[in-house]
């Protein structure tokens, strides 16, 4: 498994997806789950490029808007020469910037969050706020649904939300299906602006982790209340 140093340990079938007997509510034709959690954050049902819950759907670079055949620093769209320590947006550090560069960009902007540019305004990455909100506001087991591995959450007013274990993509391969879910955060990593947030989990085990920023992972939308 490809990894890097944890941060933070434990933290439908149509164009939208519907979950279990719950009726479905669509923004953009796209469903989401109100699992009546604090802050009001509403999650969508299904993975960007996925059209049911137990879909893997795309996969995409941190800061890309689409899915393509190679993940690797050469490839990335904010890394010249495929040099990690050549940034040329989303860097708080001189010495990770090209020639020094640096825009002290921490969160994803609209357009290059890959929710909001596939799903439109109101769809946008989860912070690294709402994944431990997700995490510390329901019950997690892993599971198989419809065949697919994952995990399920389960908030106490009887909604839930399913996580498939879809791995992530680095170079030409796809690599822990089955076993891992990448899902990536839209906060930088600051320490190290070469990497960005990502939740990960596997069978017991979730963790508030980083991630190069060239790999590609799951992308699961999110939502406030009231948003039109």
């Amino acid at each position: 498994m490809k990894q890097l140093t944890k941060a933070v340990a434990a933290l439908i079938l149509t164009t939208f997806c519907v979950v279990g007997s719950m009726s479905a509510q669509t923004h953009n034709g796209h469903a989401y789950v109100d699992l009546g959690l604090p802050s009001g954050t509403l999650w969508a049902t299904c993975n960007v490029g996925a059209n049911m819950p137990e879909g893997y759907g795309d996969y995409f670079a941190w800061g890309e808007t689409e899915p393509k055949s190679i993940y690797n620093e050469s490839t990335y769209k904010y890394c010249n020469n495929g040099y990690g320590n050549q940034l040329t947006k989303y860097c708080n550090n001189t010495f990770f910037g090209y020639n020094g560069f640096t825009d002290n960009l921490t969160i994803l902007l609209p357009e290059d969050d890959a929710a909001t540019a596939n799903w439109g305004s109101g769809w946008c990455m989860p912070t690294s706020e709402q994944w431990r909100e997700l995490y510390q506001n329901t019950t997690h087991t892993w599971t198989t649904q419809n065949g697919v591995n994952g995990s399920l959450f389960t908030a106490s007013n009887g909604n839930s939300l399913f996580l498939p274990a879809a791995g992530h993509r680095w170079r030409g391969e796809l690599d822990d299906a089955g076993s891992y879910g990448y899902y990536w955060m839209s906060s930088l990593y600051t320490d190290g602006p070469i990497s960005a947030g990502c939740f990960d989990f596997r069978s017991g085990d979730y963790y508030g982790n980083i991630d190069s920023r060239s790999t590609g992972n799951s992308v699961r939308a999110v939502r406030s209340a009231g948003q039109n």
